[in-house]
Parts: structure tokens; C-alpha cells; sequence
């Protein structure tokens, strides 16, 4: 009974996607320097087993675990402050005149070979227009969602060329 792992903290929906992408993060700058899970493990002072439920998102992992895992692949994370929803929620609002590739999981994603940086809006739409097929549409956070939608309205016509 002692060895058994924490039942995972319930967590609101909106979360649940974003630790997903996290693990998903982790595990891929794993693959990406041809690492293998128990090697990335060791160097994390972990087991395998927990740098497996990290990089599937496992919520009842501590977030120190995360951060050894991130600590041990190279990655860092940053806190910041979620620029206010109504900026980007109607079609046509405001898009930001530089937007930080590393605010947005599913475009972090598909611009790895930038390792994060700024793009302007018409990049930004570019990126997504040219990867659309490997954005994980279910994984869009509310903020992201908004983004893409602000782009596509303002840059791309009312139409994501994908």
C-alpha cells in the first residue's frame, strides 16, 4: 500500500489538456536528442516509470518531477501572465503586434526549429496555415484558439488556407 502512486488532484477541464501538452513537450525534447527513457530518467534523479506518467500528463506527478524532467532535458519553464481573453475573443479584435511563440503549446510546437522567440501575426498565420495538419486542435486552449481565430480573421480573410 505505501508504494502505490497519489490519486491525481482533480483538475478543472482547461488544465487537463495543457499538462497533457507539458508531458507531450518533455517527451518529445527527449526523442528530439535521441534519449532514452531511462537514461532521461536517471539524469532526472527519477524513475522511468514517473518520466512516463510525466510525458503522458499525469496530474498526480509533483510538479517538482516535472521540473527535474525539464531540468534534466534542457527545457525551462516560464510563468507569465495570460494576456486578457476579451483582446482576442471577438473575430477581428486586436491581434498582438509580436506574439511569443513559447504563450502558445500547439504553435511552440509547430515552430520547434524557431526554439521560441517572437513572429509577427502574418508568421504566425503562415506556420499554422503550413502545419495545420500537425496541430492538435483538441489540445487549443481557449487563448490560442482565440489567436488563431484573430489571425484568420484579420490576416486571413475570414479563411485558414489549410
Amino acid at each position: 500500500m505505501g508504494n502505490m502512486p497519489a490519486a491525481a488532484p482533480r483538475l478543472p477541464d482547461h488544465l487537463g489538456p495543457r499538462l497533457q501538452a507539458l508531458g507531450e513537450r518533455i517527451r518529445a525534447q527527449r526523442k528530439e536528442h535521441r534519449l532514452s527513457a531511462a537514461t532521461a530518467a536517471e539524469a532526472a534523479g527519477m524513475s522511468r516509470v514517473t518520466l512516463h506518467r510525466i510525458e503522458r500528463g499525469v496530474a498526480s506527478v509533483t510538479m517538482g518531477a516535472y521540473l527535474s524532467a525539464m531540468d534534466a532535458l534542457g527545457l525551462r519553464l516560464d510563468i507569465a501572465e495570460p494576456p486578457a481573453p476579451a483582446a482576442l475573443s471577438a473575430p477581428g479584435a486586436a491581434i498582438p503586434r509580436r506574439i511569443r511563440i513559447d504563450d502558445y503549446p500547439q504553435l511552440r510546437r509547430i515552430a520547434w526549429q524557431r526554439r521560441g522567440g517572437e513572429l509577427t501575426p502574418a508568421e504566425a498565420l503562415n506556420l499554422y496555415e503550413r502545419n495545420w495538419r500537425h496541430v492538435d486542435t483538441a489540445a487549443l486552449d481557449a487563448h490560442e484558439r482565440a489567436l488563431v481565430d484573430g489571425l484568420v480573421a484579420t490576416l486571413g480573410k475570414g479563411q485558414l488556407l489549410v
